[in-house]
This record gives structure tokens, C-alpha cells and sequence, in this order.
């Protein structure tokens, strides 16, 4: 069977198409700047170069779903439409409704609805995708595959606000996390990696890239992560802020003449490492050049970075009573040597330990951790897109 996938941002529309004979990427394209001057698809082939590219006007995600599906039999992938046994989509938020992925009925549209605002960039984009793919694919099956879903076995004590209860009964006040797709992929996959059973075992999941996360995984479920009602708490991020006093929103409110929505558009869009570093850029890599080149608030930002991660890790690991694996993954914890480096540096009190020769890689699984480290320390390529794409063949195989 083939499964498309599908994310759809407020103005782009990214997909895939995966042959799950053997779960290999046929196609993968992305259609940017809907409703935008200047809007055009690009998708690739299974050798990685650009097949087919369209410069048109795109008006809404309805048009760029055609466009899509013009694109895929163009390029001679699929010969119809037909071909396509499913569709899987990304959908940021489904509350604690959502512990899995399910079909996409009425009802589940309407769930995802009244989760907007608690995701209010991303739902209503989810949305329009799958309403998108529906008017051009009516009777193909859709599959909701939820970033929230695997974060849902955390207990009260963990996903629980010290605000009053009501808040929580009330408007859903707690902590969701997010990447959980991610983490669920890398916790699975590093328990495959290293032939390991999941049951009995510890891991802290370091998903590090321009948005971060971390997660406790026990016994294969998830039992604390990071982020929180939004994905702006915990680490510091590429333009996030992470955590901080909450008093900071009032104080800059008051101080700077702001309302509460223009300051978490700072804290969302102008803070992290590009706020920090001051050099209007969030990319890891250009901070890294200009810490080594001795930038120090570059140096700073990249200190920041390093300490939040190394209190998460040592926190989840007192949460957990231990740890057994600790797994890098997402852009820069996968492509990010030096990033991986310090932040296992002086974690030998967690029984911890690297091999600084075997760190040295980028994108690739392996053990980077020395023989004799009590734990052990991997990296894990992250593959969203196919535990979406298994999620999704394993609804529609029922």
C-alpha cells in the first residue's frame, strides 16, 4: 500500500508518499507561500533531486492538494489517484481526548476544533489539510496522527500546573508536551538499536533542534517531558525562551508598554538563542561559529543551551530512579557533535560517559558512549513521517 502524509502549516503544505512494502519514500514535496505572492510546489524523488517544481498561484490548501496530486502522477510515481491507500496527518494538539492516533470521522474534526486554542497557529492548519485532502481525495481513508499522543501516560504529578484545579477542569491547564511522534519513534527505535526490551528500561529522549524537547521514558511509556501547554516551555529553543518566571510576561508588559499577546510573540519568535546571541540568527550552527570565534553572548546562549539540557537529563533521571539510555535526536542533536559533547561533559556522576572519537559524526545511529559508562548514550535519527505512515496503514488495515 501506499501512504501519503501530510503537514499542513498555515501557508505550506509538506508531504510524502511511502511505499510501505518496504517502507521506502517515493516522493516528498513541499508546497510553500499558499495564498502568498510568489507560491510554488517542489518535489523530490526517491535519489533526492528536484522531479517536478510548479510557480503558480496557489489560493488555498484545496489547490495545493491538487497541485499535490498533479505532481505525484506527473513525475509517473502513482498513475492515480487511486493508488493512494490512505493519507496520514500531523496534527499538533488533541488533548487528553487523544492518547493515540485514530481515523479522522466528523467528530474527530470537531475534537480538533475545539483544541485550537490551545494550539492556535497549528490546529487550524492542520485542519485545512485535511479538509484539504478530503474535497480532492473523497473516499481515500484519513488518519489523524497526534505530536500530543504519547505524552498522555504521564501522571497528574507530572502533567499537573500549580494553579487552582478549576483551571484544569475547566480550560485544560497542564502540561501536553509535544514531539511525541518523535519520542515515541526514538524511544521504540533505540530499544530495536540496541536489542534491548523496553520493560525495565530508563531512557531520556533529547530531541534538539530549532523547537526542543526532552522526555522520560519508563517501561516504554512516557512519564515527564518538557514542554508544556504550549511548546514554549523548557529549553531554551532557536527564537523560544523555555521556561522562566512567569512574573516575566507582567514585568516586560509593564515595563516595555506591551500587552500579553505582543510579549509571548517575543518569547515565541525573539527570544532563545536569537535573543541571547543578538546576532539575528537561531541557526545552531552560526552560534557555534561565533562562540568559537569569541562571541560571547553567542558563547552565552550556547552555555544557556547546554546547562538546561544537563538539568533536564539529571532531573528526569531522579524522576525515573536511574537512567539506562540516553538518546540525541532532531537536527541538532543528530547532526551536532560539539552540542552532544558538552552536554555529556562532567555527566560521569550519572554514570555516564562518551567517547569523543566515536562522537565525532553526523546523522547517523550509533553508540557513543565508552565501554565502560553505566549508561548508554546513542544517537538516533528521528523518522516522524514514518511512524505516521505506520500509524496510518495499521487504522486502515483493521
Amino acid at each position: 500500500m501506499k501512504i501519503l502524509i501530510v503537514n499542513a502549516g498555515s501557508s505550506s503544505l509538506k508531504y510524502q508518499l511511502v511505499d510501505m512494502n518496504d517502507e521506502s519514500v517515493i516522493a516528498k514535496g513541499q508546497v510553500e507561500r499558499i495564498n502568498i505572492e510568489g507560491s510554488n510546489l517542489k518535489q523530490k524523488g526517491a535519489d533526492g533531486k528536484v522531479a517536478v517544481e510548479y510557480k503558480e498561484p496557489i489560493k488555498d490548501h484545496v489547490v495545493a492538494c491538487q497541485l499535490m496530486m498533479k505532481a505525484l502522477m506527473e513525475s509517473g510515481v502513482i498513475k492515480s489517484m487511486d493508488e493512494i491507500g490512505a493519507v496520514g496527518h500531523r496534527v499538533l494538539h488533541g488533548g487528553e481526548e487523544f492518547t493515540a492516533s485514530c481515523v479522522i470521522t466528523e467528530e474527530v474534526k470537531a475534537a480538533i476544533r475545539k483544541y485550537i486554542p490551545l494550539g492556535p497557529l497549528h490546529n487550524p492548519a492542520n485542519l485545512m489539510g485535511i479538509e484539504a485532502c478530503e474535497a480532492v481525495m473523497p473516499t481515500t481513508p484519513q488518519v489523524a496522527v497526534f505530536d500530543t499522543a504519547f505524552h498522555q501516560t504521564m501522571p497528574p504529578k507530572a502533567f499537573m500546573y500549580g494553579v487552582p484545579y478549576e483551571f484544569y477542569k475547566e480550560h485544560g491547564v497542564r502540561r501536553y508536551g509535544f514531539h511525541g511522534t518523535s519520542h515515541r519513534y526514538v524511544s521504540k527505535r533505540v530499544c530495536e538499536f540496541l536489542n534491548i526490551d523496553p520493560v525495565g528500561k530508563k531512557i531520556i529522549i533529547c530531541h534538539l533542534g530549532n523547537g526542543s524537547s526532552l522526555s522520560a521514558v519508563k517501561d516504554g511509556k512516557c512519564v515527564d517531558t518538557s514542554m508544556g501547554l504550549t511548546p514554549l516551555e523548557g529549553l531554551l529553543m532557536g527564537t523560544r525562551s523555555g521556561s522562566c518566571d512567569p512574573a516575566v510576561v507582567q514585568f516586560i508588559a509593564n515595563n516595555a508598554h506591551m500587552d500579553v499577546n505582543q510579549v509571548l510573540d517575543l518569547m515565541n519568535k525573539k527570544s532563545g538563542l536569537l535573543g541571547i546571541a543578538g546576532e539575528g540568527t537561531s541557526d545552531m550552527r552560526d552560534i557555534d561559529a561565533l562562540a568559537d570565534g569569541g562571541h560571547e553572548r553567542a558563547a552565552l546562549a550556547r552555555d544557556m543551551l547546554y546547562y538546561q539540557i544537563q538539568k533536564l537529563i539529571g532531573s528526569y533521571a531522579a524522576a525515573m530512579g536511574g537512567v539506562d539510555v540516553i538518546a540525541f535526536t532532531a537536527g541538532i542533536g543528530e547532526n551536532g557533535p560539539e552540542l552532544r559533547e558538552g552536554v555529556m561533559k562532567n555527566m560521569e556522576w550519572l554514570g555516564a560517559k562518551i567517547d569523543v572519537e566515536k562522537n565525532n559524526f553526523k546523522g547517523k545511529e550509533a553508540v557513543i558512549s565508552t565501554p565502560d559508562s553505566k549508561v548508554t548514550v546513542c544517537v538516533i535519527p528521528t523518522n516522524e513521517e514514518i511512524m505516521i505512515a505506520r500509524d496510518t496503514l495499521e487504522l486502515v488495515s483493521k
